[in-house]
């Protein structure tokens, strides 16, 4: 049986899926985990949301969303000059990436 430590570990990096595309500094819509109404843009396959063809960058919604982002429902949607952005873990974000209330942005 997994530990809560473990649970928790997993979950945060399948938080860090949709960032696989961002490695370039491009926000390209990726599936995210259903939770409740799937964000604008994308639609309902299982638990996820899939994107379509006009779909948005989403995140999970973790207090305020990011500069540069806006709310749907339980996600934060891309705006057009939008930068990738992560959830924040712990006090610091990573190098070349800047707070931005709850999430860190990759700067420019």
């Amino acid at each position: 049986m997994l530990s809560l430590f473990a649970i928790r570990r997993w979950l945060g990096w399948l938080a860090l899926i949709p960032l696989v595309s961002l490695a370039d500094g491009s926000v390209t819509p990726q599936p995210v985990v259903k939770r409740g109404t799937c964000p604008s843009g994308y639609s309902t396959s299982g638990q996820y949301c899939i994107p379509g063809p006009r779909a948005r960058l989403a995140l999970e919604k973790r207090g305020r969303c990011p500069s540069g982002y806006g709310t749907s429902g339980a996600y934060c949607l891309a705006g057009s000059q939008a930068r990738p952005a992560l959830p924040k873990i712990g006090a610091a974000c990573p190098s070349s990436w800047s707070t931005s209330g709850d999430y860190c942005l990759l700067n420019h």
